[in-house]
């Protein structure tokens, strides 16, 4: 039986075998899918120099991810989740070793830029539709695992695990680039994602809670519902959709180290990285020290700061001012996932998880990957510098609208 004091220890999930097997299994794939959008993002930006080129890399894939985020929860919930990722991660190293044949030096000479890149925006779609399973698969699988006195813990646990494999995996990225090349790089990642497979492989097979035959149509509906009734989930999902997708200025980082900073991939790597830094020191002591009042008005505040240091980053010239400000960034933004991810677990019923999880993807997917977009489109119309300031400021405007226009979110605790 476990007493109070361990359900209220941070690292008390840790002890549970299967939730160490489901960690190391994120751990290893999200380092691998981390490295290769760090590779993709230079590789386009080598093949073609433009920024709308890195912007259109972002809507290949929400294309495809939105597409299928409502129908993967429904399928999430209707069948057994161990299985599924295991299919997901062999696709991922399927399409990894499609990034293999297009950047070999055969392929490379033969083939013209544009060419090249299209084809990785067709690889990059392929992976959009895997990952509207994979993520909510993840994010469903956790009170599966660790009982429910310790879905905090294993929530902040799970969050950091993705940060520190993003550090890791944008990093490694930009020093594999230096040393071994893009194509070699895709060689590491592979590794990666495969080690994913060995550790997933060793839990054991999860009930479906899903008793009662509904449509398909009706399925999707009580997931859609269930989060627009929840004015917890609603309000902080709609406030990190609008958020990032104006304040996604880590999607034009292989601009400001190439022309601006004039850093090279290892440089690059760091910047791409910073913001994961500061968002593990975040969650890091939000884990030790976690938030015990007041966490939605810290959440909001904490969003404002993100955008203020994003305008920071857009007008520095120095490479260390510049990643100083993204780790900071990055240091408000894990305050807003750790709130989330406690809202998201706590908040969503066993039966419902997969369809909660990919409704909370497609918010996901539409801030990071529509954000990237946006920062492209963006780029090319006001220049690379001003629109990264403009999103800076509309990521503040947000926070202040979102003060004065939905007060329940600023008034939220748990």
């Amino acid at each position: 039986m476990k007493t109070v004091s361990s359900d209220k220890n941070p690292y008390a999930p840790l002890r549970i075998s299967e939730f160490r097997y489901f960690i190391a299994g994120r751990f290893l794939i999200n380092t691998g899918l981390r490295m290769t959008v760090t590779v993709i993002a230079w590789w386009v930006y080598q093949l073609t120099n433009s920024p709308l080129a890195l912007g259109i890399v972002g809507l290949s894939e929400v294309l495809t991810a939105l597409s299928f985020a409502l129908y993967a929860g429904h399928y999430i919930d209707r069948n057994e989740k161990r299985s599924l990722l295991l299919k997901c991660i062999v696709l991922y190293v399927c399409c990894m070793l499609m990034f293999l044949i297009l950047s070999d030096d055969i392929t490379t000479r033969s083939v013209s830029p544009w060419k090249i890149t299209f084809m990785i925006y067709g690889i990059i779609a392929i992976t959009g539709a895997i990952r509207a399973f994979l993520g909510p698969t993840f994010g469903a699988m956790i009170s599966q695992i660790v009982p429910k006195k310790q879905l905090p813990a294993a929530a902040s646990i799970s969050s950091a695990t993705w940060l520190i494999s993003s550090i890791l995996g944008h990093s490694a990225g930009g020093f594999f680039i230096a040393f071994l090349g893009i194509h070699n790089t895709f060689y590491v990642t592979i590794t990666f994602i495969a080690g994913s497979y060995v550790c997933i492989s060793l839990l054991r097979a999860k009930p479906v809670f899903i008793s009662v035959s509904k449509t398909t149509w009706q399925s999707v509906k009580q997931g859609f519902t269930y989060v627009f009734k929840t004015k917890e989930l609603m309000g902080t999902l709609t406030l990190d959709l609008f958020a990032v997708l104006f304040g996604g200025a880590v999607a034009m980082v292989p601009v400001f180290a190439k022309d601006i900073l004039h850093t090279g991939p290892i440089g690059y790597g760091w910047l791409n990285a910073a913001s994961d830094i500061g968002s593990i020191l975040s969650v890091t002591a939000l884990t030790i020290l976690p938030i015990k009042r007041k966490q939605g008005k810290i959440m909001l505040l904490s969003v404002a700061g993100f955008g203020l240091f994003i305008i920071i980053f857009a007008i520095s010239k120095v490479f260390w001012l510049s990643f100083i400000a993204l780790m900071i960034s990055g240091c408000m933004d894990g305050v807003s996932m750790i709130v989330r991810g406690t809202i998201l677990q706590l908040k969503t019923p066993d039966e419902l998880r997969g369809r909660v999880m990919s409704v909370n993807m497609m918010f996901i997917s539409s801030s990071n990957e529509l954000g990237q977009f946006e920062s492209g489109i963006a780029a090319k119309l006001l220049g690379i510098i001003p629109s990264v300031i403009f999103g800076g400021c509309m990521t503040i405007g947000v926070v202040i609208a979102t003060w004065f226009k939905a007060p329940t979110i600023k008034e939220m605790e748990y």
